[in-house]
This record gives C-alpha cells, sequence and structure tokens, in this order.
C-alpha cells in the first residue's frame, strides 16, 4: 500500500504504520470506544497490522485513527474512526474521511461497508447511503468478544 502524508494545518494525516501510537489507539479503543470495549492489545495490533492505517497527528502526538481493510481491488470495510475527545469539534473527522477517501490505493472500488451507531451524517457527507436490499446482507456477529 502507498504511504500519503497530508497536512491542513497543524494537524497531519499520514498511513506511516511506524508513526502509529497503539497505546492511544488501544486506550481509546477499550475503554472509550462503543464497539470494541475490552479489546486486547494483542488484537489491536494485529488489526493495525491487517488494514491500511490512517493516523492524526497534532504535535507529533496521535489524536486519531481509522482504518481500512481492503483487497485493494474491489472491496474495503472503514472500521475505528476516532478523534480524542480533547480534538473533537474541529473538523478532523471529515479531515480523515477525505485523507481515506481520497487514497490511491482505494480508488475504483466497487463497495465500502461500515457501521456505525452515531455518526451516519459524517458518511453521508463522503457517498455513504443505507443499505438498499439489507436482506441480502447476512452477519456472523459476536458482541463484546473481548469482556
Amino acid at each position: 500500500m502507498t504511504n500519503i502524508t497530508v497536512q491542513e494545518g497543524d494537524y497531519l494525516i499520514s498511513t506511516d504504520k511506524s508513526k502509529l501510537d497503539t497505546e492511544v489507539i488501544h486506550q481509546f479503543l477499550a475503554t472509550e470506544s462503543y464497539w470494541a470495549q475490552g479489546i486486547p492489545l494483542s488484537i489491536v495490533e494485529k488489526c493495525i497490522a491487517g488494514s491500511l492505517c490512517f493516523g492524526l497527528y497534532h504535535d507529533n502526538r496521535q489524536i486519531g485513527f481509522a482504518r481500512v481493510i481492503t483487497d485493494g481491488a474491489s472491496f474495503a470495510y472503514l472500521a475505528d474512526v476516532f478523534v480524542v475527545t480533547s480534538h473533537r469539534g474541529k473538523g478532523l473527522s471529515k479531515f480523515i474521511m477525505r485523507a481515506v477517501i481520497a487514497h490511491p490505493d482505494l480508488q475504483g472500488l466497487r463497495r465500502w461497508l461500515l457501521v456505525t451507531a452515531d455518526a451516519h451524517s459524517l458518511y453521508r457527507q463522503f457517498g455513504f447511503t443505507d443499505i438498499t436490499d439489507p436482506q441480502k446482507f447476512l452477519q456472523l456477529h459476536r458482541p463484546q468478544p473481548y469482556l
């Protein structure tokens, strides 16, 4: 995958995994997210290893994250998008989404999916819509596997 760096003002997004602060990512996912409560650090590390990751930084400190699981040809799943509380309300989720959608290795994909409980309006701004034929979709879901 192609590494990119994008800057807006004092904020930087990079897909260079060596810059990621796995402790920040793990802490947010395990204790603050509603979707990954209790996730072990070892699982976060495996998720990072198998994904295209977008780190959001301010003053060289990680303050946000997103990852995309993809085959790079036809499908992508967007996951674990967050901005830490102290930096919310500054348009940074949109900054992350612009970087994700524009990434050169994610162009021309047939389908993107994501699951969100509360950020529908954000993702709709980037072309995401409700599933038109939900009866065609199936899932194997194990809620709270880390607790």
